[in-house]
């Protein structure tokens, strides 16, 4: 089956979200929103979900899944936000928990913050289903970026979040709390044992040096011939050792403070303050 992908790029994250409709019906998912974000404001708005949401309403879409392919560092998740205006399930792997009692700790949540992933409404595991309409959806598990990443497989096409980028570009960093470059490694192998013509659809994309455009389709076959960072013949020691030596080098993203908060909350605000007011942390020195 080939699922029909309609990408929205989000210049100020450089995020590509996707709606995935069942070529059969109506039914769709909707994977890896955002919900825009003035860190210097401290102010959100739903430009970015908006549209989403316009383009789900003039082709008459039903929204099935509301999906994360992981917890996001650098944007905030729109989820509860489509949710609310136009329905769906909020989905994401379950090691989320492994996330939230890393960072639950990090900003210092207390006992309130549940740890347990019940913020979300599923909790997906490595080899599990889920339809979109008539079309099914492979979760496969690939940890090394984060330890809670998923692959959505759907048809011909593959969702890697941030483990690939586009071939010019590369892979994912590792140096976040849980990541690794080796479980990265093996996490890509199993990607790349898809068929070749399966899609890959990244992400983010940054347009690597040289290229005026920014891209968010490739296939296998591409990533497995044409990855700088893991194409061709590369071992997984070299890889490795590229990839650690790489991220030792990378500056925070952004919003990576923001971001953990919300997004380990399902894209949730923390609760008010004794004032009624909503307030973000700041941990000193802790990533």
């Amino acid at each position: 089956m080939t699922p029909d992908v309609k990408a929205f790029f989000d210049t100020a994250t450089n995020t590509v979200s996707y709606v995935v409709q069942d070529p059969a019906g109506s039914s769709c998912a909707i994977i890896d929103s955002v919900l825009d974000f003035d860190y210097a404001a401290g102010a959100t708005n739903t430009k970015s979900a908006d549209e989403v949401i316009a383009y789900i309403k003039a082709n008459d879409l039903r929204v099935d899944w509301i999906l994360e392919t992981h917890v996001h560092a650098d944007h905030l998740s729109a989820a509860p936000y489509l949710q609310e205006q136009i329905g769906g399930k909020i989905g994401i792997g379950n090691q989320i928990t492994v996330v939230q009692d890393t960072f639950g700790k990090v900003f210092n949540e207390g006992t309130e913050f549940q740890r347990d992933g019940s913020q979300f409404d599923q909790l997906f595991s490595d080899g599990d289903t889920l339809m979109i309409g008539q079309m099914r959806c492979d979760v496969m598990h690939t940890p090394g970026h984060t330890p809670a990443c998923l692959t959505y497989v759907i048809g011909d096409a593959a969702f890697v979040g941030d483990t690939l980028f586009m071939p010019d570009f590369g892979t994912a960093r590792c140096d976040f709390p849980g990541g690794s470059s080796e479980k990265l490694y093996e996490s890509i192998q199993r990607i790349l044992s898809l068929p070749d013509d399966t899609r890959i659809f990244v992400g983010h994309d940054y347009k690597a040096p040289g290229r005026d455009e920014f891209a968010w389709e490739t296939t296998v076959a591409e990533e497995k011939s044409r990855n700088v960072h893991i194409g061709g013949d590369a071992s997984k020691e070299a890889f490795m050792e590229m990839r650690d030596a790489r991220d030792a080098t990378l500056k925070k993203p952004a919003l990576i403070i923001p971001s953990l908060q919300v997004n380990m909350r399902a894209g949730q605000m923390p609760e008010p303050d004794d004032q009624g007011d909503v307030v973000l942390k700041v941990p000193l020195n802790k990533l």
